[in-house]
């Protein structure tokens, strides 16, 4: 799967729905395996610590929030093994347009506590 693709653009939008149906549920965060699969139960083969993974959930957090005004989806998705986001969230929370400050606990903490206030306003 390669970006810029219909099959890759496709994969995104069930990864952007996947992560806003969690966010609108309050859900805990879910693993890259677990993402993995619900990709595979929506027909997209998305292995979980390679390929394209990485690219859509970067994409995934872009596509919501382009300006860096809204929280970043991929918060969403953790290490298993640390029950933390892997580096790659948090390079992408510091750098433009989101520029998020604070140790990475902090920094992950107020995110996710962000997409809660962000979708409860949406839903209600």
């Amino acid at each position: 799967m390669r970006k810029n693709t219909p099959e890759y653009e496709q994969a995104l939008d069930a990864v952007v729905d996947i992560l806003r149906e969690r966010a609108r549920a309050g859900a805990a965060p879910l693993s890259y395996g677990d993402l993995s699969a619900e990709l595979a139960g929506r027909r997209h083969q998305v292995p979980a610590h390679e390929g394209p993974m990485p690219y859509l959930l970067e994409d995934a957090s872009v596509r919501e929030s382009p300006d860096g005004s809204l929280p970043l989806l991929s918060a969403l998705v953790v290490l298993r093994e640390t029950g933390r986001p892997s580096g790659g969230f948090f390079k992408l929370a510091r750098c433009a347009p989101y520029m998020r400050s604070g140790d990475d606990t902090e920094l992950w903490i107020e995110e996710i506590k962000q997409l809660a206030v962000h979708f409860a306003a949406r839903a209600g």
